[in-house]
């Protein structure tokens, strides 16, 4: 099973309701794979697309930014073991500072998430 059709299978299986997930326009999740998954499962998980271009409402975008300007200036890394490393090392940083976190969630476009959703931070 493809890796995207795991994480739908971990979703589903978690929550006793439909998940909508929302998603950007990568071909992952429009392939024959996930769409098979999804027609085989269709009160289980629903995905809901991003407009084309629209990094402001992807918080993918938010946390890639945040993680680029957190990188060290100084020292970059020069092999994929150290970048990865200083990675790990930048989200278990982030996940000691939910004030941070909440901001990315701070934006007026996405503002109504936290408003309408009581299980949120």
């Amino acid at each position: 099973m493809p890796p995207e059709c795991l994480l739908l299978d971990r979703l589903a299986s978690h929550f006793d309701r439909k998940v909508h997930l929302v998603v950007d326009g990568h071909s992952a999740h429009r392939s024959r794979k996930v769409c098979g998954w999804l027609a085989d499962h269709p009160d289980d998980v629903e995905l809901q697309f991003l407009l084309p271009y629209s990094p402001e409402l992807n918080f993918d975008e938010l946390i890639n930014a945040d993680l680029e300007y957190s990188l060290p200036r100084q020292h970059r890394a020069r092999e994929q073991v150290e970048l990865a490393a200083e990675t790990r090392r930048f989200f278990r940083r982030r996940q000691r500072q939910p004030h941070i976190v909440r901001c990315y969630f701070g934006g007026p476009h996405i503002r109504c998430i936290l408003d309408e959703n009581p299980m949120s931070f």
